[in-house]
């Protein structure tokens, strides 16, 4: 029986065709199958990088990823050395590849990756925020409750956070984050990164709304200051915040969670203070 190959994840541009590595080039090269996400745009990656693809493409992709893990895992359980490359930046990290990862690691199989470029990261150092410790969301949920919870633990989270936004649903995240935020935290949104406008705009989320109003081009990362440290809250305020999230037509659970996580006190006491301000009104 043969050896076993190995899965080979593999860093691509986010923008600048220079970022590809030496060594990804070679993998690429060398690679009995490559497996990628959008076989078109590997295709005139391989191109430029002068690498003929032949008939080693294989798509695989976030609706087959599941249904394809089992195929790959037989081809490198044969002896072959697959490469997996998405649409941009690190497999696995807001793109497919999670589960090959997985089926590979389940079937003990090797897996190695090829460093390079990420959006998280660089959007990351270039925004003026603290970089020791940070918390990675990707894409937010549309809407529903999944995107209210979700906004408030970005609110009361105590490390920067980077999250991945569509240009078009850019305004309607700044207004979410202003309102699970506050207008005054700061925030960095880079945009085009690495490409020839790259952009880079910082300052309190009030203000980028301004900037924004009108729908950027290319990809969006939201990088987000991180929560002040809790102080011990008063009555008189946090009826003040409740009052502003019944205002703003949450439910009962949404806001005393919201409000808990915003204010650092205890689910109970927020519940209260939400009812309470239901009542009055």
């Amino acid at each position: 029986m043969s050896e076993p190959g190995s899965l080979v994840l593999v860093a691509t541009p986010i923008g600048n065709l220079g970022d590809l590595s030496p060594r990804a080039v070679e993998v690429l090269r060398t690679a009995d199958v490559i497996a990628a996400e959008d076989t078109r745009r590997t295709r005139a990656l391989l191109t430029h990088a002068g690498v003929s693809a032949g008939r080693r493409l294989r798509a695989v992709h976030g609706h087959n990823e599941r249904a394809r893990a089992t195929a790959i895992v037989d081809e490198i359980r044969s002896g072959k050395r697959v490469a997996y490359v998405t649409d941009a930046g690190m497999p696995g990290i807001s793109d497919p590849g999670e589960r090959l990862v997985a089926a590979c690691v389940s079937a003990g199989l090797p897996v190695e990756v090829v460093p390079g470029p990420s959006a998280a990261l660089t959007a990351l150092v270039l925004s003026g925020l603290p970089t020791e410790r940070f918390a990675f969301e990707g894409f937010l949920p549309r809407k529903g409750r999944e995107r209210t919870e979700r906004l408030a633990i970005i609110a009361a989270e105590q490390r920067t956070t980077v999250l991945f936004e569509s240009p078009q649903r850019l305004g309607a995240t700044l207004a979410d984050l202003a309102a699970a935020c506050g207008d005054d935290r700061r925030i960095a949104v880079a945009r085009e990164l690495t490409k020839l406008h790259e952009e880079v705009w910082r300052g309190p989320i009030s203000e980028a709304q301004r900037h924004f109003a009108n729908a950027p081009r290319g990809e969006v990362a939201v990088v987000i200051e991180p929560a002040p440290a809790a102080a011990e809250i008063d009555d008189d305020e946090l009826a003040r915040q409740a009052a502003k999230l019944v205002e703003q037509g949450l439910p009962t659970r949404d806001a005393a969670d919201e409000l808990a996580a915003r204010s650092g006190v205890s689910r109970r006491r927020a519940y209260d203070a939400v009812i309470a301000q239901r009542r009055a009104r």
